[in-house]
């Protein structure tokens, strides 16, 4: 419990008189910056009362009236909610499924109402619509869900049914049991034509939704590269690459290449440009159109998985291909 909602009294005095009770708690309670919001919800709760009895957060107070805090506001449990929503199931079986995520798909639900429209459109909804049964070992939030792709990376991603296959491939997971493989473009030719990158990860003090390879304590990563295709056009230099990681930390493929000062294409977050201008050899540059190429999202899908099936222990693989707006983008850089 928070020092805020510790059990404690409060007297209206006379300049006080007249006020709204939701008004004079937001105002006793400012030390917290504590919202109207909140304090409606203790009121509501019956957290909060008058002279010993429930009130309403419009009530007017008066002098000498004692407001009681009793306890702590509880948020209503959430929980995703499911949606009519397109999925490509790659597999499917009683205890797990694959599926192939588009980019642009957050994969669960945040801490909001269903009515946000941050928490529509979500993998989860869509999981929920189209399966009987999700695992509960995640949470209402996360029915189902092992591990996760970032919101603006495409691939496959493996889904529990059951509490017990969850635990299982949540097992493989731990034990770095599951194989990924990644295929990213990343900006300019890397040194080497493959190569490990094994540089701690933690979040950055700064900016909290990025994470950084720059501060010490980080959480141990490891990715191997290997080299598919150099690409130079009059859009620049490019590196195709797979991309094998042997642990899963939030933005790894993406905090690692940009690291090695090769940014994943679209990645704006992590350093890569919004929209790429073509360089041109005409001798009137200034009557020469500029072409240029932008791609919308991250340039990074997970092509290929690898595990043992949490019930049978037979092994399972499955690959696809890079979705079109990918190939696209690469036919306009090599065409460049």
């Amino acid at each position: 419990m928070t020092s805020e909602f510790q059990p404690q009294t409060f007297s209206v005095e006379p300049d006080d008189a007249g006020k709204r009770l939701d008004q004079f708690l937001a105002t006793r309670l400012a030390s917290a910056e504590i919202s109207r919001a909140r304090v409606q919800q203790l009121i509501q709760q019956q957290k909060a009362v008058v002279n010993g009895q429930a009130a309403k957060a419009s009530m007017r107070l008066r002098a000498g009236d004692q407001i009681a805090i009793t306890g702590e506001p509880r948020p209503k449990p959430l929980r995703a909610f499911p949606e009519d929503i397109p999925l490509d199931v790659v597999y499917e079986d009683d205890d797990l499924a694959i599926v192939n995520k588009p980019a642009g798909m957050m994969v669960h639900t945040g801490a909001a109402s269903q009515h946000d429209p941050k928490n529509q459109g979500t993998l989860v909804n869509a999981l929920l619509h189209r399966f009987r049964g999700l695992s509960g070992v995640g949470g209402e939030l996360r029915p189902g869900i092992v591990h996760r792709l970032d919101k603006d990376t495409s691939g496959l991603l493996v889904v529990a049914k059951n509490d017990a296959a969850h635990r299982k491939l949540a097992e493989q997971f731990s034990r770095r049991g599951v194989h990924k493989k990644y295929i990213a473009l990343g900006h300019g030719w890397m040194k080497a034509a493959k190569g490990t990158i094994s540089s701690a990860i933690s979040r950055d003090r700064i900016r909290r939704t990025r994470m950084t390879t720059r501060r010490q304590g980080g959480r141990d990563a490891v990715s191997h590269y290997r080299v598919l295709e150099q690409i130079e056009s009059a859009f620049g230099k490019f590196s195709l690459l797979e991309v094998i990681i042997e642990t899963g930390r939030t933005h790894q493929i993406r905090v690692h290449l940009s690291s090695a000062g090769h940014p994943v294409v679209g990645d704006t977050l992590y350093g890569a440009p919004r929209e790429i201008i073509a360089k041109t050899d005409s001798p009137r540059k200034k009557d020469a159109p500029k072409k240029s190429a932008a791609l919308g999202r991250n340039f990074l899908h997970a092509t290929a998985i690898e595990l043992l099936h949490p019930r049978t222990g037979a092994p399972l693989a499955f690959s696809r291909p890079l979705p079109r707006e990918l190939t696209d983008f690469l036919s306009v850089i090599r065409g460049g």
